[in-house]
């Protein structure tokens, strides 16, 4: 069975580390923190769970400090978590189950991360993440912020994911390093750019995002889920700044990297209902439901191929006093929430309209 070790940068993480220590301490081998400045409990709480704590001067910089924790590993392959990541206990299993059966062959890992929960529980939105890579390897981390860990190989897709359940978020840390870096005139490789204008949007500077995001595109040097996912970002920030024509052609630039995809319909579906476009709504909300999503897609976000456009079809439906349907597309929004109000309030609404028509017919 191949050995591994766990290598993580933390700084001021003890309301969770003790958490994500937890459910990871017996699927690995060695553990490996490396603390980049921490003035709370942090150490005190690793410290029970490893002596393997390592210091690290921060410099702005989060692949410096991840290739760092990465030098100290010593066992064949490595694993990679944050602080506020855990493993359910149905994924412990199945990482068991996955070191077990992993061969030497195998360069990487790439395992689902869950980024969001419905209040049902159920992932709503997800990507996949190299988490596991072999030391001898040597890959390495690239970037100064929204840093990505370069690999190559043999790369196993694994069944086992990594949940991620924060608490809190230093919501000003990354933009304050972008702008330094812009300040300080270093050119921003496409990625940063792109992450520079999400940080950007989310600071409420909608103009300046625009402009960091229309940068992005133009280059042509982007990924593609990138430059799907910047379309979209553009259209929001059109939202913001009430530029109705732009927020369509922004939603329509999507199309130049793929065929359409479910966020993409739905946009579309809403961008025609705000107007009233009842028929075009419901043919781009029915164009969502019909597309489906590939299982080891980068990025998948359930919530447009679910209950989103379930719903929406229902107002849509019901606009047009075809309740039947509206009804019946409300009742299949509730197979997906089915504690959500808005499927109550409208079962009510519905059994009320169409008793109603029973007994006038009747």
């Amino acid at each position: 069975m191949i050995t591994i070790s766990l290598c993580m940068i933390v700084k001021n993480e003890d309301e969770v580390i003790g958490r994500c220590l937890a459910s990871v301490k017996d699927l690995v081998d060695e553990i490996n923190i490396v603390d980049t400045g921490s003035t709370d409990n942090t150490k005190d709480i690793v410290g029970q769970f490893t002596d393997r704590i390592f210091d690290f001067q921060w410099i702005d910089n989060f692949a410096d400090a991840r290739n760092f924790s990465f030098q100290q590993a010593t066992k064949e392959y490595i694993l990679w978590l944050d602080a506020d990541d855990v493993f359910s206990v149905e994924d412990q299993e199945k990482f068991k189950a996955l070191k077990k059966s992993l061969t030497s062959d195998i360069d990487a890992v790439s395992m689902n991360y869950n980024l969001s929960f419905d209040a049902e529980g159920n992932v709503s939105s997800l990507l996949r993440r190299n988490r596991i890579v072999k030391r001898e390897k040597n890959f390495q981390w690239i970037g100064a912020v929204h840093e990505y860990l370069s690999v190559g190989g043999n790369i196993y897709q694994c069944d086992v994911a990594v949940s991620h359940l924060p608490l809190s978020h230093d919501h000003n840390r990354n933009i304050e390093i972008y702008n330094r870096l812009v300040k300080s005139g270093e050119e921003l490789s496409p990625r940063d750019t792109f992450y520079y204008a999400n940080e950007l949007y989310d600071h409420a500077h909608y103009e300046k995002a625009v402009f960091y995001y229309e940068h992005f595109l133009t280059s042509q040097l982007g990924w593609i889920e990138d430059n799907i996912r910047a379309c979209f970002k553009l259209a929001d920030c059109y939202i913001h700044l009430n530029d109705k024509e732009n927020i369509l052609s922004a939603i329509l630039r999507s199309f130049e990297y793929d065929i359409p995809r479910p966020e993409a319909c739905c946009r579309l579906g809403y961008y025609f209902m705000e107007q009233f476009k009842n028929y075009e709504a419901i043919h781009w909300y029915e164009q969502a439901l019909l597309t489906k999503q590939q299982p080891n897609a980068p990025f998948q976000n359930n919530t447009f191929t679910t209950w989103l456009p379930h719903l929406q079809l229902c107002v849509l439906y019901d606009r047009l006093k075809q309740y039947e349907i509206a009804n019946a597309h409300n009742e299949l929004a509730g197979t997906f929430i089915p504690n959500d109000p808005k499927i109550q309030f409208n079962k009510d609404y519905f059994d009320r309209i169409l008793k109603k028509d029973d007994e006038s017919v009747n």
